[in-house]
């Protein structure tokens, strides 16, 4: 079993710490500094170098598995208009003699990540990096955000510390693990799956742990805290953003199942409860709240993973006439992405051949919308016109009911309604089988 240790909190001063606060930062800062300390303290480090080494060695083994083929990291946490600074603890393990990457692969993330981004316009026509992830854009900032925020991205520079005749310079680029095989990566002290697809090279981040929210009492109630949409979403990947404009936030239909209440306000998934995180399956419940409802209604969901699609399976508390409604990845372009939908599936495609389906595999009645896709504009960072493939059931009957749907995110052409007689679904009344047509069956 793999696991990320020290993949963990952030800086407190930034008003995290304590919690299930998982982002960047632990890379760029946390691993960082105290080894740049270490080249000024040189001996006399009182044995913090050794342990610092053998975190950031522990740190790199599953790090280049959130990097895509194209050099994207994944879209996820805060202070991402920081770019191509999550290179920083990739360039500190070589001068640190402590990373496991081969120097041809320390050189690959890199100058994948570097290239991902100047062929996108970063830095800008006037030789600048601005607020935002390719072009400006203030919703993936922060309060502590300013003009010059963006020049943390000087940390991926950490290579000019290294001699013209280091390995990392003089040997030949390595493939990522992605460009070589399917990459699975179950990060338990997370809450997160990795899995990565070689045909098109994109990684997704299957989110049962991380929302950036303080550290839980069990006396407080469980539906608490914030719904960062940069931290509570089912999924991210390195080919698509979070809607993030204060607009769609209130809506947050994108990798989330909400409850939706008749004036149409959606339940938030603020506070996320851990249960499962192995292999190719992890699992966690929140509290939906919805206006005028004193209650809290129990949302648990299990991904499952199997080739490039996720499998959820969700089991749901839910009042009677409440409608609950599900949203795939947010793809976003430069142009209007195309639509489609049928009564159980729906699908959104850029221009440039990046598609996101959602399917309904059990347990959706349709409604009277069925399958549908929202659209928005300015409200992701990868482009300024978006659109999220949505499920959206009838009112609920109230009590418990489970749902099954297959989230797709892919280069390759997407066929919804071949791809929903691709899983048999079993539901009973303690468990979900799903069936695969390679013969593979999951027991949920």
């Amino acid at each position: 079993m793999r696991v990320m240790t020290f993949f963990s909190t952030t800086m407190r001063e930034d008003g995290d710490g304590d919690g299930r606060n998982f982002d960047y930062y632990i890379g760029w800062a946390m691993h960082l500094y105290p080894l740049l300390w270490s080249r000024i303290a040189g001996a006399d480090d009182g044995g913090r170098t050794v342990v610092h080494r053998q975190r950031l060695s522990r740190f790199l083994e599953d790090y280049p598995h959130f990097f895509g083929s194209d050099g994207a990291p994944v879209h996820q946490g805060r202070s991402l208009t920081y770019r191509f600074t999550a290179l920083a603890p990739v360039w500190m393990g070589a001068p640190a003699d402590c990373t496991p990457l081969a120097p041809g692969l320390t050189r690959r993330l890199a100058s994948g990540t570097m290239r991902h981004f100047a062929e996108r316009g970063v830095p800008d026509e006037r030789g600048l990096l601005t607020l935002g992830w390719y072009d400006t854009f203030l919703p993936s900032t922060q309060p502590y955000s300013g003009p010059a925020s963006p020049y943390w991205a000087s940390k991926g520079f950490l290579r000019l510390l290294l001699p013209a005749d280091h390995a990392v310079w003089t040997e030949r680029e390595l493939p990522l693990p992605i460009e070589e095989s399917d990459q699975y990566t179950a990060l338990p002290a997370t809450g997160w799956l990795l899995h990565g697809t070689r045909d098109d090279g994109i990684v997704r981040l299957v989110n049962h742990g991380s929302d950036h929210n303080p550290p839980y009492d069990e006396s407080a109630d469980p539906s608490e805290g914030t719904g960062d949409p940069h931290y509570a979403r089912f999924a991210y990947s390195t080919a698509t953003a979070p809607e993030a404009a204060p607009h769609a936030v209130a809506r947050s239909i994108d990798g989330h199942l909400a409850l939706v209440a008749p004036d149409g306000t959606p339940s938030l998934r603020r506070r996320i409860h851990p249960l499962r995180c192995e292999d190719r399956v992890a699992a966690s419940w929140y509290a939906a709240r919805l206006p005028g409802d004193e209650l809290p209604y129990r949302i648990e969901t299990t991904s499952v993973l199997h080739g490039p699609w996720e499998i959820r399976v969700h089991r749901v508390e839910a009042p009677e006439g409440a409608v609950m409604r599900e949203g795939g990845h947010a793809v976003s372009h430069a142009q209007s992405p195309f639509a489609l939908s049928g009564p159980d599936w729906a699908l959104a495609r850029t221009a440039d051949g990046l598609s996101s389906a959602l399917i309904a595999l059990h347990g959706w009645d349709g409604g009277t919308e069925g399958a549908a896709v929202a659209r928005d504009v300015q409200s992701n960072a990868y482009g300024p016109h978006s659109a999220i493939s949505y499920l959206r059931s009838g009112p609920h009957p109230g009590g418990r009911s489970v749902h099954v749907s297959l989230v797709a995110l892919s280069r390759d052409t997407l066929h919804p309604e071949a791809l929903r007689d691709a899983v048999r679904v079993r539901a009973g009344a303690d468990s979900v089988v799903l069936t695969f047509l390679d013969g593979t069956t999951v027991e949920v």
